[in-house]
C-alpha cells in the first residue's frame, strides 16, 4: 500500500491533491523546537496524523494542553485510524480526502470519517497562539456582508452557540465571492456544498468540556475574540 501524507496547511488546493511519502515527525518523532507536540501514532493505513501546528501549551489558558492532548492524540487519531480501516480494499485507498468526501455521499459510515479527519485538520489551522487580524481587503468584505469584523465576530458566536449537539460552525465563500456563515451537524462539511471554508469552530463537547464543562459560551466567545487565525483564513481566501 503507498502511503501518504495528509498536509494540513496548504491555502492552494488543501486537501485536494495525492500525499505526499511520510515524514518522520508524522510518525511520530518531534523536533527539538517542537517537544510539547502530541506524537502523532504511526496509522495502519494511506492518511496520516500530522502533529498540531503548535505547542499542546500555545492555546492556553482559553484551551488546556489537556485538552489538546485528548482531542488531537485521542479524537482525531481515532476518525484517522477508522477512515483507514473503512476504506482498506476499496476505490477510496488512493483518493485525496476532499475527493472521498464528495464520492461517498451514499456511504456515510466513510463519508463521517472523512468528513472528521478534514474538520478537525481544518480546525488547528484556524487556531492561533498569536493575535492575528484579517487583511484590510478582507475587513472590506466582512464589512459588505456582515456590516464590521465586530458584527461579524458576533454573528460568529451566535451562529456557534446555536448549534444543538454536536457541529460546526464555519465562515464560508462561495463561488461567487459571497461570505456567509453556516452551521453543519455532527461531522458534516461544507465541501459538499460546493463552498470553500475559511474559518470553522469546533462545538462537539470534546472540544472544551474538559476545560470548561457546560459553559460552551466561554469557549467559543475565546476562539472568536482571542483565537482565530486570520492568517490561515487570508490564505484560503485569496486562494479561492
Amino acid at each position: 500500500m503507498n502511503r501518504r501524507k495528509f498536509v494540513e496547511l496548504g491555502a492552494v488546493a488543501l486537501l485536494t491533491r495525492p500525499l505526499a511519502a511520510q515524514s518522520t515527525q508524522a510518525a511520530g518523532a518531534l523536533s527539538p523546537a517542537s517537544k510539547t507536540l502530541a506524537p502523532a501514532p504511526t496509522p495502519s493505513g494511506p492518511f496520516l496524523l500530522e502533529p498540531l501546528p503548535y505547542p499542546l501549551t500555545a492555546l492556553e489558558p482559553h484551551i488546556s494542553a489537556q485538552t489538546l492532548s485528548f482531542h488531537h492524540g485521542k479524537h482525531h487519531a481515532g476518525y484517522v485510524s477508522t477512515l483507514n480501516q473503512r476504506i482498506q480494499g476499496t476505490g477510496f485507498e488512493k483518493q485525496t480526502l476532499e475527493h472521498i468526501i464528495l464520492a461517498s455521499q451514499d456511504q456515510p459510515k466513510i463519508l463521517n470519517m472523512a468528513a472528521q479527519v478534514f474538520n478537525h485538520s481544518f480546525y488547528w489551522n484556524c487556531l492561533s497562539p498569536k493575535p492575528t487580524a484579517p487583511s484590510k481587503k478582507l475587513t472590506k468584505d466582512l464589512g459588505k456582508h456582515f456590516g464590521s469584523v465586530e458584527k461579524f465576530k458576533q454573528a460568529f458566536e451566535d451562529l456557534a452557540n446555536g448549534i444543538f449537539g454536536s457541529g460546526w460552525a464555519w465562515l464560508v465563500k462561495d463561488a461567487k465571492g459571497t461570505l456567509s456563515l453556516v452551521a453543519t451537524q455532527d461531522a458534516h462539511t461544507p465541501l459538499t456544498q460546493g463552498l470553500t471554508p475559511l474559518l470553522t469552530i469546533d462545538v462537539w463537547e470534546h472540544a472544551y468540556y474538559l476545560d470548561v464543562q457546560n459553559r460552551r459560551k466561554d469557549y467559543i466567545a475565546a476562539v472568536v475574540k482571542t483565537l482565530l487565525n486570520w492568517d490561515f483564513a487570508q490564505q484560503r481566501y485569496d486562494a479561492s
